[in-house]
């Protein structure tokens, strides 16, 4: 026996109004990390030292600065969304999960702006 409406168990609903989405976004975004991070680690491996000029001719190709402002994004998203689920699940006050809610949620959107900025500063040649 269930205690969930009729409706919410065609909808897929439950009380948040939340269904699956959030629990569809984290597998989603995991299963994208995996080649963008499989890329990465094989991409840094190959480069022949780890300057500051390597790293910036390695953002400067136009294929790396696009899969970078493909995993940035993807990789920050990833990770709100499982600091969020670790914050709804152990801070028992209402109103300091909302606020660290709330500020988890500023700081990823700084950390993928600054990123992002980064990455398309050095793509397009204006270096430091």
């Amino acid at each position: 026996m269930s205690l969930r409406s009729p409706l919410g168990r065609v909808t897929g609903m439950g009380a948040a109004h939340d269904g699956v989405a959030h629990w569809w976004a984290q597998r989603v975004t995991s299963i994208a990390l995996i080649p963008l991070g499989l890329w990465l680690v094989f991409a840094l491996l190959s480069l022949p030292d780890l300057s500051y000029a390597t790293a910036v001719a390695f953002v400067s190709a136009p294929r790396n600065a696009v899969l970078l402002l493909i995993l940035i994004p993807v990789l920050c998203y990833h990770g709100y969304l499982g600091v969020t689920v670790v914050l709804e699940d152990y801070v028992p006050d209402r109103g300091q999960r909302l606020t660290l809610v709330l500020l988890t949620a500023f700081a990823y959107v700084l950390a993928t702006t600054a990123g992002m900025f980064s990455v398309l500063r050095l793509a397009l040649g204006h270096g430091p």
